[in-house]
């Protein structure tokens, strides 16, 4: 079965607003703070970094803000284009501390896509029972050739009022 040039560029067309909805369904998640404009494109948008806020779903709490690059360009504008690695992450107590369930060491928190076909950024939670401390850490991984840039955070559970403090050794699952 052979393709027309038409039928061709109709189906790439289709498979990257598909691509482009996925990217922006995934970013809906967290909450954007703000973009600052990093380098300046003509007649496209700007390069960005964008800063998002997002609360872990399993601690009640604890919220993460993270800052990631954003392409601009003409790539950027259709969503095609394959995102760098570079991440930062900052996580903190923002409220009393509880546990909705059990979870293991390493367990995703968040992704996102960075590219239109194999790479992600991940943010994933473990816990330092030994000091009460939550660890996080965001690292961006591609299937075919591995990224190995990555930003922790910490966030020691302190009590909050006058309310104990849970112990996440206590919610690890064995």
């Amino acid at each position: 079965m052979r393709l027309s040039r038409k039928s061709l560029f109709t189906s790439l067309v289709a498979l990257g607003l598909t691509a482009v909805a996925g990217l922006a369904q995934a970013a809906d998640d967290p909450d954007l703070i703000f973009k600052k404009s990093t380098v300046w494109k003509f007649m496209s948008p700007d390069h960005k970094l964008a800063t998002y806020a997002i609360d872990d779903p399993i601690v009640e709490g604890v919220s993460c803000h993270f800052t990631v690059p954003e392409k601009g360009g003409i790539t950027g504008w259709l969503g095609v284009a394959e995102e760098v690695s570079d991440v930062s992450l900052a996580c903190r107590q923002v409220g009393p501390v509880s546990f909705k369930k059990k979870f293991e060491q390493g367990e995703e928190m968040y992704r996102e896509r960075r590219s239109l076909f194999f790479k992600k950024m991940q943010i994933v939670r473990g816990c330092d029972a030994k000091r009460n401390v939550l660890v996080y850490l965001s690292y961006s991984d591609k299937l075919i050739e591995g990224s190995p840039k990555n930003s922790t955070s910490t966030v020691a559970i302190m009590p909050w009022g006058d309310q104990m403090p849970p112990n996440c050794g206590d919610y690890l699952d064995d």
